[in-house]
């Protein structure tokens, strides 16, 4: 088990000072905040940045990626809970494996889709410690979601693009919802819910992500 990158007592007390922030800034579902505080963040970042892991800031994690502030990702996962369980999720953009830990603790399922190989083994070994058993890794081109294990009740996209990926609309079961950044300098949260054969779409506050590209590499 690899250990602790910052002293237990420190990061207990870190995620605690988060939790309260994340409820200052408005977060208060408590299903997400107590899935926040269970998974502990140092365990994603670079050591000698273990430091500021619970601070509300990206960080960089390898080529030229970032995981994203713990607002963000609260914030994200909290719009697709309103109202109902996350049920079979799709993850695009696994990064670190940070927000796929966060959202194992609200989903049945978890499917997390990152297309650098590189960042993906990182993940793996960032994870492996929590042994979570309803999260599954796969190194794929994001655009095309995972269509052997659609239908999905929840699409979360952490890659932002100029217009939401088709194929990933057409993965959404009967009311499942997908939240994704859209735009290019300027991105905004933008949620889809599926009803029937009608995609409902809401716009939610501006963001900044990395760009949402195709291909593996």
């Amino acid at each position: 088990m690899t250990p602790p990158r910052v002293p237990a007592l420190d990061a207990t007390r870190a995620r605690a000072r988060m939790i309260e922030r994340l409820r200052a800034q408005g977060i208060r579902d408590e299903r997400v905040l107590a899935a926040m505080a269970a998974v502990p963040r140092h365990l994603f970042v670079e050591k000698g940045l273990a430091f500021s892991a619970y601070d509300d800031s990206a960080l960089p994690i390898g080529l030229q990626q970032t995981i994203s502030q713990p607002f963000v990702v609260a914030r994200m996962i909290e719009i697709l809970c309103d109202g109902r369980e996350l049920g079979r999720t799709l993850e695009i953009g696994a990064g670190c494996g940070y927000q796929a830990a966060v959202l194992s603790q609200l989903a049945s399922e978890v499917f997390a889709i990152e297309r650098l190989k590189m960042l993906l083994n990182r993940a793996r070994e960032n994870l492996r410690p929590l042994r979570l058993p309803n999260l599954r890794l796969k190194c794929a081109d994001g655009t095309l979601g995972l269509p052997e294990a659609a239908p999905f009740d929840t699409i979360i996209v952490a890659a932002g693009g100029l217009k939401v990926p088709p194929a990933l609309k057409t993965q959404l079961a009967p009311e499942g919802r997908l939240l994704i950044p859209v735009g290019d300098a300027d991105q905004r949260l933008l949620l889809i819910e599926r009803q029937g054969s009608v995609f409902k779409e809401n716009w939610y506050e501006a963001v900044r992500f990395v760009p949402l590209l195709t291909g593996t590499e």
